[in-house]
Parts: structure tokens; C-alpha cells; sequence
């Protein structure tokens, strides 16, 4: 695997109004809040229409709303009962990254990926809860079709993220090389805020998947 080409090949087609480029404006406008110390304000009642836009809206563009998908046969509203979720999230939750996954930080992202999948009352896969949590935190790679071929994992579980937090230590270098800034909806210019670490892994193993 050449890991530089996959990302290369990724980082490529990220253009401000390129289908990638939903990740970057969902992921913004989460940890926004959270940086600014507003993520309870997620859920008022003159943000929580926005918030829940924001999320379905990357999910839509990344595929979670084709074919036989139940989110097809909803609308945005469905996705309120998550943004609730994200915003009592433990503040742990919005630090943890594919550096170090160990017992405390495990615990956090899976306590997290069950009130996320509670949160649809027809359940969700594992595809559908890591990538919520991969849009809002950055703090999973997502657990899809392309990323589980590639990586060679079929759940996402300990043993999967312990080999994601093995696969950071033998690769740290070209990885932190590639943590770009997200692109800022208004203007298509780089922000301040980086992809994490679980983001750039996932792209590495979402384009080997595509192969």
C-alpha cells in the first residue's frame, strides 16, 4: 500500500464545493461549538434545525441516504434526537484521537457510539454511528464498506481500534504530514483547524478500499 498516493489521490479532489468538502463544513460547524464552549447550545430552538442540516447533510453526501436506507424515508428532523446526543456528549469525548485509544478513551467512544445509536429508534449500523462520530468529533475513522476492506476489520471494536492506534505509531510521520486544515464554508480558504488523526487514517484506508 502507498499510503502518501492514497492520500495524495484524496486530498486531490477536497475543493470547496467538492463532495468531500461535506466532512470539512459538518466538522467545522460541531467543533465550533464546542471550542467556543456552545455545544449545549446545539439544541436550541434557533440552532437545532442548522445542526441538524449540518449532520444530514454530510451523511447524505457521504451515501447514508441511498438505496434501501431508512434515513431515505425521513426527513432532517430524524436526526434531533442525535444532535441531543452530541450535545450532552462527555467532554472527554472531543479530545480522543487514533494516537492513543487505550481503556479510559475505548470506554468514552463506545459509551458515545451507544447513545448515538439509541438515538434512531430503527437502530444504526456500525457505518452510521462512526461516521457521526468521525463528522462531529474526528475522533474514529468510519467504519464503512470501502475503510473495512482496506484496513481488514469487519467491526468496529477494541481489537479493531487497537490495531488503528498501531497503525498511527508505525506511520506517525506521514500522517501528522498530512492533518491539513479543513476548508471554511464562506470564504474556500483553509481554517485553523485540522483534520485529526482517526480523519486522515480513514481517508488512507477509504481510498485502499476503493481500489
Amino acid at each position: 500500500m502507498d499510503i502518501e498516493a492514497n492520500l495524495n489521490a484524496y486530498l486531490g479532489a477536497r475543493e470547496p464545493t467538492g463532495r468531500y468538502t461535506s466532512f470539512d463544513y459538518c466538522h467545522n460547524y460541531f467543533r465550533a461549538h464546542h471550542d467556543d464552549g456552545r455545544v449545549a447550545n446545539l439544541t436550541d430552538p434557533d440552532a437545532i434545525q442548522l445542526s441538524c442540516l449540518h449532520l444530514g447533510f454530510y451523511l447524505a453526501s457521504w451515501g447514508m441516504l441511498r438505496g434501501s436506507s431508512v434515513l431515505l424515508q425521513r426527513s432532517v428532523k430524524h436526526f434531533a434526537p442525535v444532535i441531543e446526543v452530541i450535545a450532552q456528549s462527555p467532554p472527554d469525548i472531543w479530545s480522543i484521537d487514533a494516537n492513543d485509544y487505550g481503556d479510559k478513551a475505548c470506554s468514552v467512544l463506545f459509551d458515545v457510539g451507544r447513545r448515538v445509536r439509541a438515538a434512531f429508534p430503527e437502530g444504526a449500523s456500525d457505518i452510521l454511528v462512526t461516521k457521526i462520530m468521525l463528522g462531529v468529533y474526528g475522533c474514529v475513522p468510519a467504519f464503512d464498506t470501502y475503510f473495512k476492506k482496506g484496513f481488514g476489520v469487519s467491526t468496529f471494536g477494541r481489537k479493531a481500534l487497537d490495531r488503528v492506534t498501531r497503525f498511527y505509531a508505525d506511520n506517525a510521520d506521514v500522517i501528522e504530514q498530512h492533518r491539513v486544515p479543513t476548508i471554511d464554508f464562506a470564504t474556500g480558504e483553509p481554517t485553523e483547524r485540522c483534520y485529526s488523526r482517526a480523519k486522515v487514517i480513514d481517508m488512507i484506508f477509504f481510498v485502499e478500499g476503493g481500489l
